[in-house]
């Protein structure tokens, strides 16, 4: 459900009143019970609200909304829009859940709605976001965060920094990682056996030969030398002008951008509105919304459920694709959290 008091519910519950998902998974809520109650109330929806207290009975029907709240005591009356600690909590506590779920194999992919930084901090998580906490959960050695949309796949050296920030931050060892997670998505999430994989530069035409920086000739080239010796299909350092531009006519499979907005401007002219925020690197499947909990539109009705509606599905098609590969598995429907 994501933070209680963000447009997380309202999303939810507009994606599972549609048609969208009825042939592509079950879908659970882990979330507040009396959140989800209120929300489908006031949005006026075609819905029933199912309680389920086990992973058991996790049986799910056409106009209903099956939810499992893992609080030992109901969450209690909140202000909407309004970061605080109780409702921070509420949302740690359903993605412990919905990770416990997923490791013992009860569904086959977690889906989430926005957290809030401030929020979950105010309840005593020091993480900075979905991705950190859901590493340590899980004890993923290498993780990172890869947006799909359209027709572009890419992978963020650095997501949150300053600008002024950035250049100190950029490492040899932080671009390869970034490089070995795109092929490591492309290959086992995607099912593409020779991903292309282009590098973005960071100065204006990667650099014009040292004239407007050298950050490409000390730090980016070598870690795409590097991992081309690994056998994996990178570019070179390209200029980012003409570089997104070629990976969304097909030319690579995925790119790897060095900082936020350098890959989220092209990636939200092309899909705006349905991005989907793909964690890479976990024993689990984890996607997500590319927004955050909205506090000022919260209650107007007004949310795009969009963005969880593709990731709910592009979730459920990669574990499709890994319960293929698995002969045990074939046939099952697949369970979204």
């Amino acid at each position: 459900m994501g933070d209680p008091a963000g447009i997380g519910p309202e999303v939810i519950a507009k994606a599972l009143a549609g048609a969208h998902l009825r042939t592509v998974c079950r879908s659970v809520v882990i979330g507040s019970l009396p959140v989800m109650e209120r929300t489908v109330k006031a949005l006026k929806l075609k819905l029933n609200v199912l309680q389920v207290r086990d992973h058991e009975s996790m049986v799910t029907r056409r106009g209903t909304v099956v939810v499992l709240d893992p609080l030992e005591t109901p969450l209690r009356t909140f202000k909407p829009g309004i970061a605080a600690a109780e409702t921070g909590a509420a949302s740690v506590a359903f993605i412990k859940k919905a990770v416990e779920l997923a490791q013992i194999g009860c569904i086959e992919g977690m889906v989430t709605a926005p957290i809030n930084k401030e929020a979950i901090n105010m309840a005593g998580c020091r993480h900075p976001g979905h991705t950190e906490l859901l590493a340590d959960l899980t004890h993923a050695n290498e993780s990172g965060m890869m947006i799909v949309g359209g027709p572009l796949r890419i992978m963020f050296v650095t997501t949150h920094v300053a600008i002024r920030n950035l250049p100190a931050l950029l490492t040899q060892a932080k671009i390869e990682k970034a490089i070995r997670l795109a092929q490591l998505a492309l290959t086992t999430l995607f099912g593409i056996k020779r991903p292309r994989i282009g590098v973005a530069a960071l100065n204006p035409h990667a650099g014009e030969h040292g004239l407007f920086g050298d950050e490409e000739a000390r730090i980016i080239l070598p870690a795409s030398r590097a991992t081309q010796q690994q056998g994996i299909l990178a570019s070179d350092p390209l200029p980012a002008d003409t570089l997104f531009g070629k990976a969304a006519k097909g030319a690579f499979d995925g790119v790897v951008a060095l900082y936020h907005d350098q890959g989220l401007i092209p990636l939200k002219l092309v899909a705006f509105g349905t991005c989907v925020n793909l964690t890479v690197g976990l024993p689990i499947i984890r996607t997500s919304v590319d927004h955050g909990t909205a506090f000022d539109i919260v209650g107007k009705g007004v949310a795009d459920p969009g963005s969880l509606i593709e990731a709910i599905k592009l979730a459920a098609r990669i574990a499709q694709n890994r319960m293929a590969a698995t002969p045990t598995k074939k046939g099952r429907t697949t369970r979204v959290a």
